[in-house]
């Protein structure tokens, strides 16, 4: 169990330091984004519940411009195609 809240904490610090999203930080803990999101979502609120509000913030934030990276990436692909 101690191991568990240990790599819990792990994961939402680095969220917190490089803003990043759940995909990534799957790749960089090499566990699923199910695990990660479940880790997040469910299980820092009770181990820390300050961390796990800015986690839940910049994990919004990452939501809410989602849609923004997406097109960014198709735009550059097609021009990388046309060129």
């Amino acid at each position: 169990m101690f191991f568990i809240k240990k790599r819990i904490i792990a994961e939402a610090l680095y969220i917190k330091h490089n803003k990043a999203t759940i995909r990534e930080t799957a790749v960089v803990f090499n566990l699923s984004k199910s695990t990660i999101h479940k880790d997040m979502s469910e299980r820092l609120l009770k181990i820390e519940p300050e961390l796990y509000l800015i986690v839940k913030n910049i994990l919004n934030e990452n939501l809410k411009t989602r849609h923004l990276k997406g097109g960014e990436v198709t735009k550059s692909k097609y021009k990388l195609l046309r060129t």
